[in-house]
């Protein structure tokens, strides 16, 4: 299929099914911000700790860590390339398990999986502890976590369903 046949092609629904569901996601957290006044990360503290990455991987608490110039550019950049690599990510295992790209269990049931990586590695490494187990509030923010990721697996099926709408086929 186009996987194995067009890495042109790959990268471009890649691309559009991460960039979507990415900005779907903050399109959940803008309107969780906006009507119910509920915080989601700040995405400053992924630039700092992607800046950090050359002198420190892990912090013992990453808000106390001094700020780096340019770090919110950063952590919105990487927000959006780490959109885009689950979006491949998507693309290559819904081919290789026989998943439809349009199916929504599917898309849900990814984004939900995708929480592992702020589970157990970027909470970790920013002092959070695994799952945000070091937090003042572990259960909030492990349920805001696991929300914000099944809304980007929701954003890659909208996203799919939108492609042919824009002249790109699966």
């Amino acid at each position: 299929m186009f996987l194995t046949t067009d890495f042109n092609l790959f990268f471009w629904h890649a691309a559009v099914l991460g960039i979507g569901a990415t900005l779907f996601m903050d399109f959940y957290a803008f309107a969780l911000k906006r009507i119910f006044h509920i915080q989601s990360l700040d995405y400053a503290l992924v630039g700092r700790w992607v800046l950090y990455f050359n002198c420190q991987f892990r912090h013992s608490n990453i808000i106390q860590s001094p700020k780096k110039r340019y770090e919110g550019f950063v952590g919105w950049v990487s927000h959006y390339v780490i959109g885009v690599a689950f979006g491949a990510m998507f693309l290559f295992l819904s081919q290789h398990f026989n998943v439809g790209v349009q199916s929504f269990a599917g898309s849900a049931v990814f984004g939900l999986v995708t929480v592992t990586l702020p589970f157990f590695i970027m909470q970790p490494c920013f002092g959070f502890g695994i799952a945000a187990s070091n937090t003042p509030s572990p259960f909030t923010n492990r349920l805001k976590s696991v929300a914000a990721h099944v809304m980007y697996g929701t954003g890659i099926y909208v996203s799919a369903l939108s492609l042919p709408y824009i002249h790109i086929e699966l």
